[in-house]
């Protein structure tokens, strides 16, 4: 229902002009603040550590509401607490998933788990040829660790060098770049 501002005084118009800026900054609030905080996240790509994929200064939105209905899977990017210092996130790929055992080993990234004892070799098509998975190491995750691998490999600080993601400390997965626009996309899922 519209007002009649006609008849009012110029300090009732200025009240009214308030009143209807405070209800709809109110009315904003109600909306975005709950999608802000429980179910979409901005997030910037700082560094090289999934290049060719993430770029420095991309701007991608991570999904917070996924995982509180089903567990991470192998693939998903991810962005969670950095272990060692939880002020910071980081952004990195899923490659082991709780109770099964990685081995990095040859260039290659082996999975152990019930499915199969005798271990698969991750196919990381996404990876660039150029890319090297160094170092020689067997990590056997617990019930509520995760395995996270940079894509850039030679560039990437992850569980080779500081053990696995805890859980708790997973904030959600990347699954839209809207910027830059020239790049803009869906984040493609993984099928190993």
């Amino acid at each position: 229902m519209e007002e009649n501002t006609q008849n009012l005084s110029p300090k009732n118009e200025i009240l009214a002009f308030v009143w209807e800026t405070v209800k709809v900054v109110v009315i904003s609030l109600a909306i975005i603040l709950p999608i802000r905080y429980y179910l979409v996240q901005p997030f910037f790509v700082k560094g090289a550590s999934m290049e060719p994929g993430f770029e420095d200064g991309d701007y991608i939105l991570v999904d917070e509401l996924s995982f509180r209905f089903r567990e991470a899977e192998r693939g998903e990017v991810i962005i969670f607490r950095f272990p060692q210092q939880p002020s910071q996130f980081f952004i990195k790929r899923i490659v082991g998933l709780p109770e099964e055992t990685v081995q990095i080993k040859d260039n290659e990234v082996t999975v152990f788990n019930e499915e199969n004892p005798e271990g698969f070799v991750l196919e990381e098509t996404y990876l660039a040829p150029e890319q090297e998975t160094l170092g020689t190491m067997t990590t056997k995750l617990d019930d509520n660790e995760y395995f996270v691998l940079g894509d850039n490999r030679l560039q990437s600080s992850d569980s080779r060098r500081w053990g696995p993601v805890n859980r708790s400390l997973i904030m959600g997965r990347a699954f839209l770049r809207p910027w830059p626009f020239t790049r803009a996309s869906r984040i493609p899922e993984v099928v190993y």
